[in-house]
């Protein structure tokens, strides 16, 4: 873990959420912001807990998710720099519905709660900032709701890689990719079972669309890989 002295007003103004405050702004908001430092594996909250504000991410990755009785877990999200969450729950004012868990080291700021509201009641491009960015959480869960409902295993598979690749384009060459957690997580993430994501991938592989080695996989066709059908 780094020890630096963290200079909070430069790291929220990196924040999507914040990029248009004023100095004096960004100066409220980090006199009330306080850094959160987690080991991989460790607990930021657990289900049930009540939230006091929200957090961002420096650097580092967070995942949110459900837990069951059988002992198994449902991922919601995968969170990376500059993202936040908690902000929808914060407004609810209800117990979190998930569990925070990192997935590698990593650094959070909380920006508290009485932060958010003063600021809401005092500026109403921070307000309608704030609606966007939940917004656009209510559509990606709309997304994935669909995803799971018409999409099959093999398409959703395909369609993260596809997101991972950074390109609209239908390459042609290599383009070597990074996935960003374990297989289990991306499995529980796309609502599949670990030993159904090794066989899609051993499927892909065998149609010679991708090479998987770890983490780092090769995807050898773009276009090929979006046309495939299993």
């Amino acid at each position: 873990m780094q020890n630096d002295k963290l200079d909070i007003s430069q790291i929220l103004r990196r924040i999507p959420l914040f990029q248009e405050l004023s100095p004096e702004q960004i100066g409220t908001i980090a006199a009330q912001s306080r850094e959160k430092r987690l080991h991989k594996g460790e607990m930021l909250f657990q289900k049930g807990d009540q939230p006091r504000g929200f957090y961002a991410i420096v650097y580092g990755q967070v995942k949110l998710a459900f837990p069951s009785a059988a002992g198994n877990e449902k991922v919601v999200e995968i969170l990376g720099p500059q993202q936040s969450f908690g902000e929808a729950v914060m407004f609810m004012d209800r117990p979190y519905p998930v569990f925070a868990e990192s997935l590698a080291d990593t650094l959070l700021l909380h920006i508290a709660r009485s932060a958010v509201f003063e600021m809401l009641e005092t500026d109403n491009s921070f307000a309608r900032r704030m609606l966007a960015g939940l917004s656009v959480r209510l559509h990606n869960l709309v997304r994935d709701v669909e995803s799971y409902s018409l999409r099959s295993s093999a398409q959703r598979v395909i369609g993260f890689l596809l997101q991972r690749t950074g390109s609209d384009e239908d390459e042609t060459g290599d383009i070597q990719i990074e996935l960003p957690t374990s297989k289990q997580v991306i499995a529980s993430r796309l609502n599949l079972t670990p030993e159904t994501l090794s066989r899609i991938f051993h499927d892909l592989a065998a149609a010679k669309l991708i090479t998987v080695h770890g983490k780092h996989v090769t995807v050898h066709d773009v276009r090929r890989l979006r046309e495939y059908e299993p």
